[in-house]
């Protein structure tokens, strides 16, 4: 069945991308793909829509730079037709301070001849920046903080 293919395909994906080998993981992807994470560009700039590999690369790249390790877990995958979708837990330790940062991702994957042309990815943007900068966001938005 062409769904199992293209789950497979996914998960060969994420496995090269998660373990560094970005070569690996764009040869996963068309040369047009299509690349899109929603969340706030002002915090995360690297995030945001990228078009075309080399567009892509540079965003991974910049993920990957600020990580000494990532590693992930699929707790689920659907695919139907030519669409996949996983969430994957992720966990990243920071290069600066060796801390542990772990979110989840829910992914959105569009298929062509066997290849990803599209990612549409979501995340608790809250989160993650709560836990990128260190600080509880919530406690100084609520006036519990230090400028609280």
């Amino acid at each position: 069945m062409v769904e199992e293919l293209h789950r497979q395909r996914v998960l060969k994906f994420l496995d090269a991308f998660y373990s560094g080998d970005l070569e690996g993981a764009l040869a996963c992807c068309t040369d047009d793909i299509d690349f899109v994470a929603r969340a706030p560009v002002d915090l995360l700039p690297h995030m945001g829509r990228r078009q075309g590999k080399a567009a892509v690369t540079e965003t991974w790249q910049t993920v990957h730079s600020h990580y000494s390790s990532m590693r992930h877990e699929v707790p689920m995958i659907v695919a139907e037709g030519d669409k996949v979708a996983a969430l994957i837990r992720v966990f990243f330790r920071k290069k600066d301070n060796e801390r542990m940062v772990q979110f989840t991702i829910a992914d959105f994957y569009t298929l062509r001849d066997g290849r990803i042309i599209r990612i549409s990815q979501f995340l608790d943007t809250f989160d993650v920046v709560q836990q990128l900068l260190d600080r509880d966001i919530a406690g100084d938005l609520a006036g519990d903080g230090p400028g609280g």
